[in-house]
């Protein structure tokens, strides 16, 4: 009996004592998240700088900016009898992509024409805006960042990697 209080009085003792903190055994000033942040600001305002210094090269075209970061001009700009689309209404559209430079990624032959339910697909983020803007019979050139494109990735074949792209798009209806 002895024996069982003793070990009870042991097992007591030592569940008492204060548990120390493991600690990281490399320590980093600048975590991957922070400095993922900063890259991604830095790529954010060199864009935005870009973008608009092409929009002040083309004296084509009065661009004026969105919200969301981009640049739009209109080549054919509908009556305002027109609405912009609501959610779920199906519209159809035809477009092309082309660096900020202007040369051609792919046509509107190459890309076909698209319906699509205004955000209730699944569709490119520079598409969904741009035709959340758009009245029937318009054509609108866009100058898209690279986070509405196709960001850090590319499309593996003619986009580049965090490439900030020039769209022309025509909805149909």
């Amino acid at each position: 009996m002895k024996k069982i209080y003793s070990l009870l009085l042991l097992v007591f003792l030592v569940s008492c004592q204060e548990i120390e903190p493991r600690h990281p055994i490399n320590k980093k000033e600048v975590s991957y998240i922070t400095s993922s942040a900063k890259h991604n600001k830095n790529l954010f305002i060199e864009e935005e700088r870009l973008l608009n210094q092409v929009a002040k090269e083309d004296s084509s075209y009065i661009y004026k900016k969105a919200p969301s970061g981009y640049l739009f001009a209109y080549i054919n700009k509908s009556s305002d009898y027109f609405k912009s689309p609501q959610k779920g209404e199906l519209v159809s559209f035809e477009y092309s992509i082309e660096t900020l430079q202007k040369e051609l990624l792919y046509n509107k032959k190459e890309l076909g024409i698209v319906n699509y339910r205004i955000d209730q697909e699944d569709l490119l983020p520079a598409l969904r805006e741009g035709l959340r803007i758009m009245k029937v019979n318009e054509v609108v050139v866009f100058l898209f960042p690279s986070y509405l494109c196709y960001g850090y990735q590319g499309d593996g074949h003619k986009i580049g990697i965090n490439q900030p792209l020039r769209f022309t798009i025509e909805r149909l209806y």
